[in-house]
């Protein structure tokens, strides 16, 4: 029978994975409290590292549908669940595993997809979504602009090139047919 103190664990870390929008499993042997304490604030307010107990995280992460990560919980381990930019987690783990070679990122998941380490380093060096939503707008102007300009320069074309017939047609004498005035009387 199980304890109620454990069930209550695996129903928040399930709650945790229902509601992330991502979860990083790293290993933190060797490193200090106050390491611990220095790396939960350099995620910010959109993420929470927890250390967990490997068996009943596994339960909690096939719980919410997350089956991927079972290989991941051997040894000492802990998550970081992401709610907010998981650019911005990513960076804060990574940068904190160049200073502290103690912090070993396992995997993760980010939006229902398994990532591997290396494929979370490469979030890592993303760029924050607001600075990829500013450069999307910035080129979508430019193609507006763009468009602007064509579309502005198209009447001007247009009279220029029927000017140059009626020029052309003049200089030719004009002779043939007679303009609809003339040929009424």
């Amino acid at each position: 029978m199980a304890r109620p103190d454990k069930v209550a664990a695996v129903e928040e870390m399930t709650d945790k994975f229902r509601t992330s929008n991502a979860a990083v499993v790293t290993a933190y042997t060797g490193l200090t409290v106050a390491q611990l304490k220095e790396l939960r604030r350099s995620l910010g307010e959109n993420a929470q590292y927890r250390v967990v107990k490997n068996t009943l995280t596994k339960i909690a992460a096939n719980e919410a549908g997350i089956t991927t990560l079972d290989d991941l919980f051997a040894g000492s381990s802990a998550v970081a669940f992401v709610t907010g930019d998981p650019v911005e987690a990513a960076k804060g783990l990574r940068d904190f595993a160049k200073e502290n070679p103690a912090l070993v990122i396992k995997g993760g998941v980010l939006d229902g997809k398994a990532l591997s380490a290396d494929e979370i380093k490469k979030l890592a060096d993303l760029e924050s979504r607001e600075v990829l939503l500013a450069k999307l707008a910035g080129a979508m102007k430019g193609k507006q602009s763009q468009a602007a300009a064509l579309f502005q320069a198209l009447p001007s074309k247009f009279v220029r090139t029927a000017e140059a017939l009626r020029v052309k047609k003049e200089e030719q004498g004009g002779a043939g047919e007679p303009a609809p005035a003339e040929a009424a009387e």
